[in-house]
């Protein structure tokens, strides 16, 4: 595998810190505290699947028990078939001492790094799917994509015998797909292209939707109050430029609930209730109490919009809010 694979693919999914169970580490902690090991690395390995323990990346000599359990520490994964990690030694010791195994009680021989490639004869169906969503989240990321669905299954590619050199190479395919898009995988061992599949991917967008909190009348203006913001997954994503509707007018009355579309607000402003000098009624509604008064409208208003309104009983100026029945609420 070349550095440029590396760049071009994804980053190298190395889980570092996939510990065990808390209470298997604490005690573990408390039993091996006092034991010796001895951790013999080489300078190459090549393993079978994809996750890496430091069995299988090193010779473990010590206490029987001790071997057996540090064996199973994990140290990674690789993810993508010819892949290859390298592993240094601060990093096994690390690992250790989260087990509870201090790093004065264990003595390093061998090679500073292990380089670890993965034996592989055949790249699964599993294996493309991985890597094609892998590229996709890599590539597409900023466009609110939440998921990439395969909508064919590749199938598994069967290596020409033991590959020295084994290169998986991603690529978009230029076609016109709404939704979507096809990851090419070209397979090359030794130099040679051996193999090419290509997956169909529809995506599932992340986007946001207007829904009206309660009944709005028509005329009236979209707020925050009588408006929310919802998340939702999507086939399609989001419109280009889209924001909230608020300061648009309904063009009709809106039930609770009802999620808006372009055609049901529009930017026009909705009629005038109230002008200036007109009698109103000042009216507040509580549970199990109306109370109502007279007053002069000093400006004029829409519904929804703030009225200064002079009462006609205190000849107090107050501020009242629109409503759809032309009533005005005091804003107390």
């Amino acid at each position: 595998m070349n550095d440029k694979l590396s760049h071009v693919i994804l980053p190298i999914l190395m889980a570092l810190f996939v510990c065990s169970p808390g209470a298997t580490a604490q005690d573990g902690q408390a039993s091996h505290a006092s034991l010796s090991l001895h951790v013999h690395l080489p300078r190459e390995v090549t393993v079978h699947g994809g996750l890496l323990t430091l069995g299988q990346i090193s010779v473990v000599r010590g206490d029987p028990a001790l071997v057996s359990s540090v064996g199973k520490i994990g140290l990674g994964r690789l993810s993508v078939p010819g892949q290859k990690a390298v592993l240094d030694r601060s990093m096994i010791l690390s690992r250790l001492a989260s087990y509870g195994i201090a790093t004065e009680k264990v003595r390093l021989t061998g090679a500073e790094t292990v380089a670890v490639r993965r034996y592989q004869t055949t790249i699964t169906t599993e294996d493309f799917l991985e890597m094609g969503k892998a590229f996709i989240q890599q590539h597409l990321s900023g466009r609110m994509i939440c998921d990439a669905i395969p909508t064919v299954r590749p199938k598994d590619v069967i290596l020409p015998g033991q590959v020295a050199d084994l290169q998986v190479t991603p690529g978009f395919v230029r076609k016109k797909t709404f939704g979507g898009a096809t990851v090419r995988i070209v397979i090359t061992a030794d130099g040679e292209d051996v193999a090419v599949r290509d997956m169909p991917f529809r995506f599932k967008y992340r986007c946001r939707r207007a829904v009206t909190r309660k009944e709005i009348a028509e005329g009236e203006v979209l707020t925050a109050e009588n408006v929310k913001i919802e998340t939702v997954v999507s086939d399609r994503p989001e419109p280009a430029g889209w924001k909230p509707p608020y300061g648009l007018v309904a063009v009709r009355v809106l039930r609770a609930d009802t999620e808006l579309r372009p055609d049901m607000a529009s930017a026009g402003q909705s009629a005038v209730v109230v002008r200036r000098n007109d009698t109103v009624v000042i009216r507040i509604a509580r549970p199990g109490l109306i109370v109502s008064a007279v007053g002069t409208a000093l400006q004029e208003a829409r519904v929804g919009e703030f009225v200064k309104v002079r009462n006609a009983d205190s000849n107090r100026i107050i501020v009242c809010k629109v409503n759809n029945d032309g009533t005005v609420e005091p804003m107390i």
